[in-house]
């Protein structure tokens, strides 16, 4: 099986990133992905052409974007200038959207207009000319443009700018429930799991997307490798906390779960507290058991990452997106933590 990609994560504030990407590209990840939450985070375009700029070979993208803070036109742009930027290096990650739309008030887009979305923006990024009734975004708060007279104007909408031969910007949809996961293997380029690390829901995963007709799967991958499996499981608990909310978002538990697992992921809905999203020491990972940490995500020596980490790769994975220590983390452990991945782990994936 071939090796698949290891993409790793980071936040696009400048001075930052441009660090990220560079250590990240030196240290052999195929990739480098950044948070699109406008509250808690810089912009990730803004952040993304800067990392462009000082790496050759990186690749780089959104995890994730989504559908509801900008028009498609608008994302579709600017993952288009940055795949110029780039010179062809841009992964667009997309969801239905967490934290950027709690922070407005507003929970997650419906699935349906959620695959709404990705079927139009596929279209901008293809070239292809989408009817202005077809949209049906924003355009509520402007009145059409034949209101204003004109002697011509648009009659449908596309990029115009688009190179002819520019690569496709690829587009990932991470998803978790069985619905979200059929419409991203409907209209991805691939499908991001956000399952955890269990094999048995990871294996669920698969076979969900793929008898929807989706041939490249990946998955987000909690992981942080520690001597000391208690340090490690603390040091990752913030990001499981977060991943493991996605699968019972809405109260009911998603993929294949025992009767303790379901408990715990209960807990972590009723306590989760958004103001202090995936900080290790929040309210949602203190509700986190050992048992928990060890099957949702990948914690303890190198040898036990990189076995389990092989594990899920022989289940027909070919991308992991890792992430490691999160907000209140501490700063010292969490380096060493990433160091260790990516000198004792990572060059012995796939």
């Amino acid at each position: 099986m071939p090796r698949p990609e290891v993409w790793t994560t980071g936040i696009a504030w400048p001075g930052a990133v441009e660090r990220a990407a560079t250590r990240a590209e030196a240290a052999g990840f195929d990739g480098l992905a950044v948070v699109d939450s406008q509250n808690l985070a810089g912009d990730p375009w803004v952040g993304l052409a800067l990392a462009a700029r000082e790496t050759e070979h990186l690749h780089l993208g959104t995890a994730v974007t989504n559908p509801v803070t900008r028009h498609p036109a608008a994302t579709a742009a600017a993952a288009v200038t940055l795949q110029v930027a780039s010179a062809g290096r841009f992964v667009l990650g997309i969801g239905r959207g967490d934290s950027a739309l709690a922070h407005l008030g507003r929970a997650p887009a419906s699935v349906a207009r959620f695959e709404h979305y990705l079927t139009v923006l596929q279209a901008y990024l293809r070239g292809d000319e989408i009817a202005f009734d077809d949209l049906g975004f924003h355009e509520g708060v402007a009145p059409p443009v034949d209101t204003l007279g004109l002697a011509d104007a648009p009659t449908a909408s596309r990029l115009h700018f688009l190179p002819p031969d520019l690569p496709k910007v690829p587009v990932e949809v991470a998803a978790t429930g069985p619905r979200v996961l059929a419409a991203a293997a409907r209209r991805a380029d691939r499908v991001l799991l956000a399952l955890g690390a269990d094999p048995n829901r990871v294996r669920w995963g698969i076979e969900t997307v793929r008898a929807a007709g989706a041939t490249s799967v990946g998955s987000f991958v909690n992981v942080v490798t520690h001597p000391d499996v208690d340090v490690a499981r603390e040091l990752a608990s913030g990001g499981v906390a977060t991943f493991a909310r996605f699968s019972v978002m809405h109260g009911t538990v998603s993929g294949p779960v025992d009767a303790s697992e379901r408990d715990t992921y209960a807990a972590v809905h009723d306590a989760y507290d958004m103001t202090r999203h995936t900080q290790v020491g929040s309210p949602q990972a203190g509700k986190l058991t050992a048992e928990f940490i060890d099957r949702f995500g990948v914690v303890g020596t190198p040898e036990t990452c990189a076995q389990r980490l092989g594990e899920l790769v022989d289940l027909g994975l070919d991308k992991l997106i890792v992430t490691g220590p999160t907000l209140g983390a501490d700063p010292a452990e969490a380096r060493a933590a990433l160091q260790r991945f990516t000198t004792e782990v990572l060059p012995g994936i796939g």
